[in-house]
């Protein structure tokens, strides 16, 4: 059963913001048995290229092909457009039907937790756009990614940004969704993530704000 209320914490020593306490197996396998229909393969994907196209543009500036490993892809747009760039696309998520879907596409996808796979220097690019948030210990997620990067492999994170003023005007008004977000344990600031990316073996290259989602920012970090 999901707790009614979520209880967020604040680290004192890096202001990191996060839940106090996560799913159990149990709840996360509720939680992952369905999928919403905007998070379906190929849903709204008109719309969608458009936003990923600005992201794919960005990531090729550092990494100009090679394949491409996309960590909880939902609709796949961010795959299917790095692969009009060249890209060899791959995906990976937690929902069995979002998997299915894509495989039916025609892309390589499995239904798997990232930080279970072998596979040392095989991507050039690892994207995890609104993932991080997600993962009850975001580290280990690092860890994996830097693993499966080549030498000079990227990664690109998306997500939240807590310390900025569009978050504090949310706040202000008291219309802020994402102390409410079901799905979401952690809350990362600018300098929280580049200091996390760091300590986990990459260097940050390049920020910028993200039109994925309200309030979000994102990242591309080199692996060193």
């Amino acid at each position: 059963m999901v707790e009614p209320i979520m209880t967020w914490m604040r680290c004192a020593a890096c202001r990191h913001v996060f839940t106090d306490g996560y799913f159990s197996d149990e709840v996360c396998a509720e939680v992952f048995s369905s999928t919403n229909p905007n998070q379906q393969p190929g849903a709204s994907f008109e719309q969608n290229r458009y936003v990923s196209a600005r992201i794919v543009e960005r990531v090729a500036r550092f990494v100009p092909e090679g394949r491409w490993l996309d960590v909880g892809f939902g609709n796949g747009s961010l795959l299917f457009t790095a692969e009009e760039w060249g890209f060899e696309p791959d995906g990976l998520d937690l929902r069995p039907s979002t998997a299915e879907g894509m495989r039916r596409l025609g892309v390589e996808a499995r239904c798997a937790d990232l930080t279970t796979l072998d596979e040392p220097g095989r991507y050039s690019v690892i994207s995890m756009a609104d993932v991080l948030e997600h993962m009850p210990y975001p580290g280990k997620g690092l860890v994996a990614a830097h693993r499966l990067l080549r030498e000079d492999g990227v990664i690109f994170a998306s997500m939240p940004h807590y310390n900025c003023a569009a978050w504090r005007l949310l706040d202000a008004g008291n219309v802020n969704p994402y102390w409410g977000e079901l799905e979401h344990f952690h809350n990362f600031s600018r300098q929280r993530l580049y200091d996390f990316l760091e300590e986990h073996g990459f260097e940050p290259l390049n920020y910028s704000v993200s039109t994925r989602y309200r309030v979000c920012m994102e990242v591309i970090a080199r692996r060193v």
